[in-house]
C-alpha cells in the first residue's frame, strides 16, 4: 500500500482506477477511466454526516464502519475484483484521500494486489484539472466559424481525420450551442465533468502545433467555456465557412431529425421561448409550419429571421474588441457538406494553416 500523487501518476498504469466516493459526488465528476466503487452510497453518506453532527465522531465512525465493511464485501464479491488476477494494479481515490480510500485500499492490499492511494484525493485531481485548463490559455487556436447549418462540427471531425489537432467544444458539452441544441438522448455534463473531458483533451494536444476550435459563445448550453481558452479564442485566426441555404436546411434537419417526429412538443416550447426576441408574429408564422409539416421552409425561415441575425450580432460582439489577426478572417466557400467536399476543405485549411504551428514567433 503507498501513497502517489496525482500530478505524476500515469492513470493508465493501474488496471483499476476506484473511485470511492458515493453515487452522486461520481457522477458529477471523476478522474479518467474511474470506476465508482463507493465505500458509502449517497444516502448512507448522509446519514454518518447527520451523526456526527448532531450525536458524536464516535458513533457516526462506529456506524460508518460497519456499512463499510457490508459494502466491502459487495465490492469484493463482484467483478472485476472478484475475476482479478494477483498481479493486478489498483490505484484508489475518495474526496481528499482520507477514510474512504484508506478503507477500501487496506483491504485490497491484504487480499495482496499492488495499491496506491492518492494523496488529496478527487482534490489533488481538480488541481491537476485546473493546471490543464491554465496551460490552453498558452497554446495557439484556428478558429472555424460560419453560420448555423454550415456543418462546423464536421470540418472539425475532418480535420482531425487528417491529422489536425482540434478540440470540440460542442462535442464535449454534448450541446449543439443554441435553444434547440440540447441533446434529446441525454443531459449535459456538470460543469466539473466538462472541464476533465476538456483537460484530458487537451492533455492529447501538441503544444508545438496550431488546435482548431469551433468558434463559440463563452457558454455552450449551460457550461462555461474556461476563461484561458476563451481570452485565446477572442483573438485568434479564423476561417468563415460558406454553404448555400439548400445545404444549410439539409444539414439542420439531418442534424435535428427528432423535432420533425419524437420531440414536436419539446420544439414548439423552444420557439415560444423566443417570441420575446423575434415577435408574436413571427414565432406564430413558425408554428404555422411546423404544424402543417412544411419542414424545409420553416428551418430555412428560422435561419433567415433568427439564427443569421443572431451570429451577425454575435460576430461583431466576439471580434468587436478583438486584433486585426481575428477579425480579418479568411472564407471558404463549400457546395454541399459531402464528406468528400469536406476531406478536401480540411486538407486545404491543414495546408494553409496547420499542422504545425505557423502562428508563433
Amino acid at each position: 500500500l503507498w501513497r502517489v500523487e496525482m500530478a505524476s501518476v500515469n492513470l493508465r498504469a493501474w488496471d483499476v482506477v476506484c473511485d470511492a466516493r458515493s453515487p452522486c459526488e461520481y457522477d458529477d465528476d471523476h478522474a479518467p477511466g474511474a470506476l465508482n466503487f463507493p465505500v458509502l452510497d449517497d444516502g448512507e453518506r448522509e446519514l454518518v454526516g447527520t451523526l456526527h453532527k448532531q450525536a458524536s465522531a464516535f458513533e457516526a465512525r462506529r456506524r460508518g464502519a460497519a456499512l463499510v465493511a457490508r459494502n466491502l464485501h459487495a465490492i469484493l464479491s463482484a467483478p472485476p475484483f472478484s475475476e482479478l488476477g494477483p498481479d493486478a494494479r489498483v490505484l484508489v481515490y475518495c474526496a481528499r484521500g482520507g477514510e474512504r480510500s484508506r478503507s477500501l485500499a487496506y483491504v485490497l492490499s491484504r487480499v495482496g494486489w499492488t495499491v496506491g492511494v492518492v494523496d488529496g484525493g478527487y482534490r489533488s485531481y481538480r488541481a491537476h484539472v485546473r493546471a490543464a485548463l491554465h496551460r490552453l490559455g498558452k497554446l495557439e487556436y484556428h478558429l472555424i466559424s460560419g453560420p448555423t447549418g454550415s456543418a462546423k462540427g464536421k470540418m472539425l471531425d475532418m480535420i482531425d481525420e487528417c491529422g489536425g489537432q482540434t478540440i470540440d467544444l460542442e462535442g464535449l458539452a454534448n450541446h449543439k450551442g443554441s435553444i434547440l441544441g440540447d441533446n434529446p438522448h441525454s443531459p449535459q455534463p456538470s460543469q466539473k465533468r466538462f472541464e476533465s473531458l476538456l483537460a484530458a483533451r487537451a492533455a492529447t494536444l501538441d503544444p508545438r502545433a496550431v488546435v482548431f476550435v469551433e468558434s463559440e459563445s463563452n457558454l455552450v448550453g449551460k457550461l462555461h467555456v474556461p476563461p484561458e481558452l476563451f481570452s485565446r479564442m477572442r483573438t485568434a485566426p479564423r476561417t468563415s465557412l460558406a454553404l448555400p441555404m439548400r445545404a444549410r436546411v439539409g444539414w439542420i434537419r439531418a442534424g435535428y431529425a427528432h423535432f420533425e417526429t419524437t420531440h414536436v412538443a419539446e420544439l414548439r416550447a423552444a420557439l415560444d421561448q423566443l417570441v420575446r426576441l423575434r415577435g408574436r408574429e413571427t414565432v406564430g408564422g413558425w408554428l404555422r409550419l411546423v404544424d402543417e409539416g412544411r419542414w424545409a421552409e420553416f428551418v430555412q425561415q428560422l435561419l433567415e429571421q433568427h439564427y443569421d441575425p443572431a451570429y451577425a450580432k454575435s460576430k461583431e460582439t466576439f471580434y468587436g474588441q478583438a486584433g486585426d489577426k481575428a477579425s480579418a478572417g479568411d472564407v471558404l466557400e463549400l457546395g454541399d457538406c459531402d464528406d468528400a467536399t469536406y476531406r478536401r476543405a480540411a486538407r486545404e485549411l491543414l495546408a494553409r494553416y496547420g499542422p504545425r504551428n505557423q502562428y508563433s514567433g
